[in-house]
């Protein structure tokens, strides 16, 4: 029997093996969940190709978190498979790439409004929509990157990631009366798909490894996919608007 055995996972956002999406869901299977992942557009198709590799093919439902009839109609679709969900994963950022790389004062509005709907309000959006299925018990768990800090190059999705913080907080004060938990987990460095596309990721993760307590692999999501299927579980079931970190304990040190 596993932490989540019969319990039905929403992971929204997978699109390689090497995602943290892909991740969470691959060990919420192995823990004994019933999971749905979804991705959008042209990335759709790759992710149901992806799907197979999981122990067990997963259905796979197209969700633009800045689509508002993709929103609308997610508790019907998702009503196809399930009666309920017990937990939603947000794995979701984006930025158009003016908002990363060297230039924080260049980037427009119109492409930081782009970053901070898709990578922050979409906790929100996401949280919103699946409510109809969501009830007392359920678990809402996101993805960061610690926002404490200004890195090199990450910019304005810094600023997203700590509007995604903050929104989780006051998702925690609202949802909480309804029993519901809003957590985000806080990964250190990882080579996905996403941090490809980073101008300058190689300048945040060097020496991560080195400095961090319980050394980095920044090839292996399974830390990070752990503490979210923890936190999806009743093994927190009074833990919520928290952060857990999960990167070898570099947050912990001050700087070199």
């Amino acid at each position: 029997m596993g932490i989540l055995q019969g319990r039905t996972i929403l992971v929204a956002g997978v699109t390689m093996d090497t995602s943290i999406g892909f991740g969470v869901a691959k060990f919420a299977q192995e823990q004994g969940a019933d999971v749905v992942i979804t991705n959008f557009g042209r990335a759709l198709s790759i992710t149901r190709r992806i799907a197979k590799r999981l122990p067990t093919e997963p259905p796979v439902l197209e969700l633009d978190v800045s689509d508002e009839e993709h929103l609308a109609s997610l508790a019907e679709r998702l009503g196809e498979h399930t009666d309920h969900l017990d937990g939603v994963v947000h794995s979701i950022a984006f930025a158009p790439q003016s908002c990363l790389g060297e230039s924080f004062l260049d980037a427009p509005w119109s492409d930081v409004s782009v970053g901070l709907h898709v990578s922050a309000y979409s906790l929100k959006a996401l949280a919103a929509a699946a409510l109809p299925l969501l009830g007392e018990g359920g678990s809402i768990v996101g993805l960061t990157f610690d926002a404490s800090v200004a890195w090199p190059a990450y910019n304005w999705m810094g600023v997203a990631k700590a509007g995604l913080e903050s929104t989780a907080r006051y998702l925690a004060r609202d949802l909480g009366p309804r029993g519901i938990r809003v957590n985000l987990v806080s990964a250190g460095p990882l080579r996905t798909l996403a941090a490809k596309g980073i101008p300058g990721f190689d300048d945040i993760e060097s020496g991560w490894g080195d400095r961090a307590p319980l050394g980095w692999d920044n090839s292996d999501t399974e830390p990070t996919a752990r503490a979210c299927v923890a936190l999806l579980s009743d093994l927190f079931p009074r833990t919520t608007g928290e952060i857990v970190h999960v990167d070898g304990g570099y947050h912990a040190l001050g700087a070199s």
